[in-house]
């Protein structure tokens, strides 16, 4: 008896808002990292199992922590649903269009607008505990750290050039740093630094807990992505139709792969041995990491701003031809496509085998094995 009250105690926790387990997607692209990789596996060919209609174009990507899923709309809302059948929990309406994919940390959800606010919700309800107002609009999403005192700060960029590290629990501000441009990528977080890049064409390495900084390095060209941070190399696109490597601990680019004469504004996935992300020449690129050798090509039939997720063997992308993918990641051969109609900005979410990602039509799109 006292083995399954243990385990009731146990399964309860799991599924709170905010007690985030392994298998959970909190933020913009999985974790601090940014690395784009998820847990589990994907079926072969994954079935239809819930839409949810937003009033707007769906760019924001979600996150998704036991059995909820939070995810913004253009229509100003932030959406909790149901991870069981996409029906809404509770809706927050904010100041404006919603681009930001929502944090979601120790029982509260952070997210910016595009109308300049940060804000800090209750997780399990909705209410607004907080929000600050930067200078201008926030397309970044929100990253975190834990502070020296024990307590969490939130980490979010504007278009007002400055990065924010804001306290989680009341929203005052701890630090702020200011840049020479845009920023419009999530800041990544790694062994004690944050290092994003921006539109002045720099990737900036600041100390995560005094905002001071460490290092900058000429990118050669304006970033609007986000990088992922793994082993202290920061690997991002940018505007002049180049993917790098940048190593922060010695503050030069190690190597760079330029294909076609396009941008690129999704970020990459990062494995153990393989780079993948979207570009605007319409398709996925699969590259060695240690030496940014191209391996493959995914061809799709609209620019890919959606940023690839790795579960498994499997890559997952988004397109604005209006179809989402699946291909391998050995190969890069299609094995599954599901057409929405409307271009697919959003980057797609992998938890317990679902997977979830909004579109331009304003929908929700949850898939997964058939029941």
């Amino acid at each position: 008896m006292a083995a399954v009250r243990k385990w009731v105690v146990l399964t309860l926790l799991l599924t709170l808002p905010g007690l985030a387990r392994s298998a959970d997607w909190p933020m913009f692209r999985g974790n601090p990292r940014l690395t784009g990789v998820a847990e589990g596996s994907l079926p072969d060919k994954p079935a239809l199992l819930w839409t949810f209609k937003s009033g707007a174009a769906v760019k924001s990507s979600a996150a998704v922590v036991g059995d909820r899923v939070f995810i913004g709309s253009t229509d100003s809302n932030l959406y909790c649903l149901s991870l069981t059948n996409g029906k809404p929990l509770w809706s927050f309406k904010s100041d404006g269009p919603i681009e930001s994919s929502p944090l979601v940390l120790d029982g509260r959800v952070f997210f910016g607008t595009a109308n300049t606010n940060v804000y800090g919700l209750d997780a399990a309800t909705g209410k607004q505990l907080w929000s600050f107002g930067l200078e201008d609009k926030i397309l970044s999403s929100p990253n975190w750290v834990t502070g020296t005192n024990g307590a969490k700060q939130i980490l979010v960029g504007g278009y007002d050039f400055k990065l924010y590290s804001f306290d989680a629990i009341t929203g005052k501000t701890n630090w702020t740093f200011e840049t020479a441009n845009y920023i419009n990528g999530t800041p990544a977080v790694g062994d004690g630094v944050t290092a994003f890049g921006g539109c002045d064409a720099i990737v900036h390495v600041v100390d995560v807990l005094k905002g001071e900084k460490v290092k900058e390095i000429e990118a050669g060209a304006y970033i609007a992505a986000s990088g992922a941070l793994v082993d202290q190399t920061l690997y991002v696109g940018h505007y002049e139709n180049a993917l790098i490597a940048v190593d922060l601990k010695e503050g030069k680019i190690t190597w760079t792969y330029k294909d076609r004469a396009f941008p690129y504004f999704s970020s990459p996935a990062v494995t153990a041995d393989r780079i993948v992300v979207g570009g605007r020449d319409k398709r996925l690129h699969c590259l060695n990491r240690a030496t940014g050798a191209g391996i493959w090509t995914f061809a799709t039939r609209g620019k890919v701003d959606s940023s690839p997720v790795v579960v498994g063997d499997k890559v997952v992308v988004g397109s604005d031809d209006g179809r989402l993918y699946a291909v391998g990641l050995t190969d890069g051969k299609e094995l599954w496509n599901y057409d929405m109609g409307q271009p697919v900005q959003s980057s797609p979410v992998v938890v317990g085998g679902r997977l979830i990602v909004g579109a331009d039509d304003g929908v929700v799109y949850c898939f997964g094995a058939k029941p």
